[in-house]
């Protein structure tokens, strides 16, 4: 696709808006002088606010162009797993808030090893940072390609080095505090990109919105199916049960949000935050899918305007160039491309938090605040440059089927982390000795099911890897991180019960919770 390239405002208003980050990192940076504030914002973020800065971290530019893809090619089955965000954590983030901030310092995984020991935390820590580089090279590389599609021809590697550097700029300087505001606005400017592209499509179609949901009706567009009980094919049932553990994983596990728990003022602070993020998630995806849905009603009925060959992924940056008049193509650029810096900055962040909570502070236990600080800080740098790179290598690759291969990797590399999470809070009879053999049967299974469904290099024709015919894994991919999270649990407790251990610590667990609040009942009864 060839288009003329930006008007100078909307240019000027894109560049505006990535000065105004690197802005933002510079302006807080005086204030990060020690780990806690690097990390943490030292405890002294409001819960609007942190709430804002979940909602941003986990809406993307995957949200803002995959979404509208996936709508406009085939429905909002893919929604499901957002859906399911609220059902699962809504009844669970009462006691995940408060046991994260008594029990960890900074990283999630400290929680892990506590309850299970060393190895479960280098397990732990080590699949969240291999899922969020291949994240943050599939967010840079989905930016990317779409502003060369707006551009008419920007250089891609130039355009994601510049975006790594602005990254690596507002977090290097800025810390946590930094980014937490930074994601406010650029959580508004998501919503308000998504409402304006929405508004000019009713208004672009002929017809308006009553033309756009009768067009959806007649293709069912606007549907979670199919709803047969398959787990072969992507099914409601399958993105049921990944939702339900991508819940688990993001409210429960994955440091990119444990950490803003910690920014909080207080508990309270922090499960007001929680809510706030979940609640304004749902709406937004949806949001997303409804661009989709609209973009395929506007191309029914103009036909003639879309180029062939155009892919899904790129049909909502081609309307952005196409026919946004000048200043709103440039406010949703701008708010594209915030949705990619507020993932992307979280992202370095916390690995950074890991790698100075995880690996530098029990290398070098007696090491200063100051000497961790500045560890923290180089490892910025260095994951922002890894970022870039892997960007680069699937510009290199050809990033064919970019959200499925997303959603692929959040379940193989975080594969059985939310069981281990849920048997150390769910059962104090658990202990090290089981949860080994878990993990351990949970990788056989893995490493079982990616050699039987994975074929030799891209080629359509290559054979599979390890292909066992009739016994292959047959099942979604999208199933094997549910599997593995099974796995982990239900091996892990079945063979701790062979060995004699000690209960853990009953604040470790659920029970500390349930009984806390059974004493405050008591208490508020007697005083009655």
């Amino acid at each position: 696709m060839n288009y003329e390239g930006l008007h100078w405002i909307d240019t000027t208003i894109v560049i505006a808006s990535v000065l105004l980050a690197i802005g933002v990192g510079i302006y807080f940076a005086k204030r990060q002088n020690s780990t806690e504030a690097y990390f943490a914002a030292s405890g002294n973020i409001p819960a609007w606010a942190v709430g804002m800065s979940m909602f941003a971290t986990i809406i993307s530019s995957v949200t803002f162009l995959a979404y509208p893809g996936s709508a406009y090619s085939g429905n909002w089955i893919l929604l499901v797993q957002g859906l399911m965000v609220p059902l699962v954590l809504l009844g669970v983030i009462g006691f995940i808030v408060p046991l994260y901030r008594r029990v960890i310092k900074l990283s999630t995984y400290e929680y892990f090893e506590r309850r299970f020991g060393a190895f479960a935390r280098f397990y732990s820590s080590i699949a969240f940072v291999l899922e969020h580089f291949s994240k943050m090279g599939t967010i840079l590389y989905l930016l990317a390609m779409a502003m060369v599609a707006f551009s008419g021809g920007i250089n891609i590697t130039w355009f994601i080095i510049s975006i790594g550097i602005a990254v690596i700029i507002l977090t290097y300087f800025g810390g946590m505090e930094a980014i937490i505001w930074m994601d406010v606005i650029q959580g508004f400017l998501l919503i308000i990109g998504g409402i304006m592209a929405i508004a000019m499509l009713f208004h672009l179609t002929e017809g308006g919105a009553s033309a756009i949901l009768n067009i959806a009706a007649e293709h069912n567009k606007i549907d979670f199916g199919p709803y047969a009980w398959d787990f072969t094919q992507l099914t409601f049932i399958v993105m049921v049960f990944n939702g339900i553990f991508y819940a688990i994983q993001k409210y429960g596990t994955d440091q990119s949000i444990v950490q803003r728990y910690l920014t909080a003022r207080t508990d309270k602070s922090a499960k007001k935050a929680s809510y706030l993020g979940i609640m304004l998630s749902v709406p937004t995806w949806a949001l997303f899918m409804f661009v989709g849905t609209c973009l395929f009603a506007y191309y029914q009925i103009n036909a003639g305007d879309l180029p062939s060959g155009i892919k899904s992924d790129e049909i909502f940056p081609y309307f952005i160039a196409t026919e946004m008049p000048i200043g709103i193509t440039g406010l949703i650029i701008s708010a594209l491309i915030a949705g990619a810096i507020s993932s992307l900055d979280a992202d370095v962040n916390c690995i950074s938090a890991v790698v100075v909570e995880d690996y530098y502070t029990r290398f070098r236990p007696k090491a200063t605040d100051k000497q961790k600080l500045l560890v923290g800080r180089i490892s910025v740098i260095a994951i922002g440059i890894g970022a870039i790179l892997i960007a680069l290598l699937y510009v290199a690759w050809g990033g064919e089927g970019v959200l499925g291969t997303l959603f692929g990797l959040y379940a193989i590399l975080s594969a059985g982390i939310v069981g281990i999470f849920l048997l150390g809070l769910f059962s104090r009879r658990a202990n090290w000795q089981g949860l080994y053999i878990g993990i351990a049967a949970a990788i056989l299974f893995t490493a079982y099911a990616v050699l039987t469904t994975t074929k030799f290099g891209n080629d359509p024709d290559a054979g599979i890897i390890l292909d066992l015919e009739d016994w292959n894994f047959k099942h979604h991919t999208y199933m094997l991180g549910v599997y593995s999270h099974l796995i982990v649990l239900v091996v892990g407790y079945i063979a701790s019960l062979f060995f004699k251990t000690p209960l853990a610590d009953k604040e470790l667990t659920i029970y500390g919770y349930l009984e806390e609040k059974k004493n405050k009942i008591k208490n508020k009864i007697l005083h009655l």
